[in-house]
């Protein structure tokens, strides 16, 4: 007779089937997630054509979004649809990278719910943004490799008046809510209409064709290119300069705070939160920490000052100003700067990371037509066929200087922009929403933090050029004292100038543009400073945390590893990595 199982063999057994079951629920309950993100992911892509062709996914080449008010109230059903879903799935006993995974996609979501409830999207224009300038784009922002390629493009511009009607019956609601953007800044978008007319970017395409189509083909897709843009796209163009500058512009609001549009306060609270992640400070917290942010940097940049023979701050400036080294003679001088400083970066990036993607970057002037844009970064593919692009300001180029170009290639290039958004699409074993997620707090903020890393592999060599550093980081901080001071405490444009100015930051063509650029994007240039305090912190608390274990390689990569995060998360995953870090040298 086989003996009865002891009391405490039976609590064994059905622990066991309790923790199977548990772990087969959890399995289920990630594979579930898993699904939902992938569904997610689709759908945004085929709702985004041009954002599918950005990543390098080609299936909608043909097709540019629709942007009607039905698509984007659809958009918005579909959101609410996979947050309620993703809600109900529950977190425990999840692995820390999906449960950081659920908490990302819930936050992006909310926040998108939170910026339809405010009507954001009925202000789709500004002269720093709207299909004028992003469709006139579109010849350097698709590939151009095969003859399937070139009718994909066709087909595009042949949708490009749909796109321009669409866009204005979305203004048209915004003017019916009181939400406008400001009158002035609209007053710009007719002239930068004009200039894509007369640049006419949409034949670059036929100006040199790949040597593997046929000579017959190109004569054709030349033809159609041609007839497409003189019949649709240009007239298209016409007609909506002529709507903004005749009905739209006319009535742009002449406050500049974002807080004089309804729910003021709390949409410029909601602008912060959207595009810096930062949730935990006021308005007025942000604006004195830029105040003393500005007089740190400034007694740091006194210090060099001091060292190359100069009593005051003011004479150095004043010196800078007048000499001509610093001073561009052409724009390819000043793309010139940038390649050769994102070039001497490169051997140096083993000091910094290992992981080291290597993904191709290009350096190009900003064409005329969008010249209201700032320096900015576009991301490449990520097979690498299409490279990423540093665009440049040259405009207005004597005017300019060239005495921060070394920090901004940095910021710009690599280890900043490019190196991230390069890791970024790389990573693996990761949702692909992931791989492609935006959060200005961190990429900006990381992008600023990349500019000292110069100075850590031995570069800025020359104090100036280290001036330039600080400069650029005193630009930041006075960004958080403008843009609040404009959204927040009723600043006009001529107190942000005069604000700017007395900084020395930049150079004046720098100021104008950069003063409107905050009126039109409430809260955006937040990011930069916020977030790069957020990555020093960080930082320090490793290094303290550490000590002799600290390894600044590991540190960027744990950084960049994740994806992009908002600052609140990626601080508390950097907890939990700094406590793995301190296991592991226990045992």
């Amino acid at each position: 007779m086989r003996p009865s199982p002891s009391l405490a063999a039976l609590v064994f057994v059905a622990g066991l089937s309790f923790h199977s079951a548990f772990a087969q629920t959890v399995a289920d309950r990630i594979a579930a997630q898993n699904a939902l993100f992938e569904e997610q992911y689709e759908t945004g892509l085929k709702n985004s054509p041009q954002r599918a062709t950005a990543f390098g996914d080609y299936r909608y080449n043909d097709q540019l979004a629709d942007e009607s008010l039905a698509a984007i109230a659809r958009n918005e059903a579909t959101n609410e649809g996979f947050l309620k879903r993703l809600a109900e799935i529950s977190t425990d006993g999840f692995p820390e990278q999906d449960r950081l995974s659920h908490d990302l996609m819930l936050r992006s979501l909310d926040q998108r719910k939170a910026d339809y409830g405010f009507k954001e999207y009925e202000m789709p224009v500004s002269q720093m943004d709207g299909p004028h300038t992003g469709l006139a784009d579109l010849p350097l922002a698709v590939p151009l490799d095969s003859v399937k390629h070139y009718e994909d493009y066709i087909a595009r511009l042949h949708q490009i008046p749909r796109v321009f009607l669409q866009t204005e019956e979305v203004m048209k609601a915004g003017m019916k809510d009181g939400l406008m953007p400001v009158k002035f800044l609209l007053e710009k978008v007719p002239a930068q209409c004009e200039g894509v007319i007369a640049a006419d970017p949409f034949l670059i395409p036929t100006k040199k064709f790949p040597a593997s189509i046929p000579a017959a083909d190109q004569a054709r897709l030349t033809k159609q290119i041609t007839d497409t843009v003189n019949a649709e796209v240009l007239p298209a163009y016409q007609q909506f300069e002529t709507f903004v500058a005749k009905e739209y512009a006319p009535h742009g609001r002449t406050t500049l705070a974002a807080s004089s549009l309804p729910d003021g306060d709390r949409r410029y609270r909601n602008n912060i939160r959207s595009r810096t992640s930062v949730s935990n400070m006021t308005p007025d917290q942000i604006h004195q920490l830029g105040l003393s942010e500005i007089k740190r940097i400034e007694a740091e940049m006194l210090a060099i000052a001091k060292k190359e023979g100069f009593a005051d701050l003011a004479s150095f400036r004043a010196s800078l100003k007048t000499n001509p080294k610093y001073k561009p003679t052409s724009s390819e001088q000043i793309l010139d700067d940038y390649r050769k400083y994102i070039a001497q970066m490169q051997p140096k990036l083993p000091e910094l990371f290992t992981n080291i993607p290597g993904s191709p970057v290009t350096v190009e002037a900003i064409p005329a037509f969008q010249a209201a844009m700032a320096t900015h970064y576009q991301t490449g593919t990520p097979d690498g066929k299409r490279p990423g692009r540093v665009s440049v300001a040259t405009s207005n180029f004597a005017e300019r200087t060239l005495i921060d170009d070394e920090a901004t290639a940095y910021h710009e290039g690599i280890p900043g922009h490019h190196m991230q958004l390069s890791v970024a699409q790389q990573l693996k074993g990761l949702p692909k929403f992931r791989l492609h997620a935006a959060n200005s707090g961190y990429i900006e903020g990381w992008a600023l933090y990349a500019e000292q890393l110069g100075k850590e592999v031995g570069f800025y060599n020359d104090p100036v050029s280290d001036y330039g550093r600080l400069s650029s980081e005193l630009f930041r901080a006075v960004r958080l004292v403008v843009d609040t001071g404009i959204h927040s405490k009723g600043w006009t444009r001529d107190q942000v100038v005069a604000f700017f100015r007395e900084s020395q930051a930049v150079d004046e063509p720098t100021i104008q543009s950069e003063t409107d650029r905050y009126i039109a994007w409430p809260g955006q240039a937040l990011s930069y400073k916020l977030g790069q305090l957020k990555f020093r912190e960080l930082r320090e608390r490793a290094k303290k945390e550490l000590g002799p274990k600290f390894d600044i390689r590991t540190f960027h990569d744990e950084m960049l590893n994740g994806g992009v995060l908002p600052l609140d998360m990626l601080d508390a995953r950097t907890n939990a990595w700094i406590a793995a870090q301190k296991e592991r040298g226990y045992r």
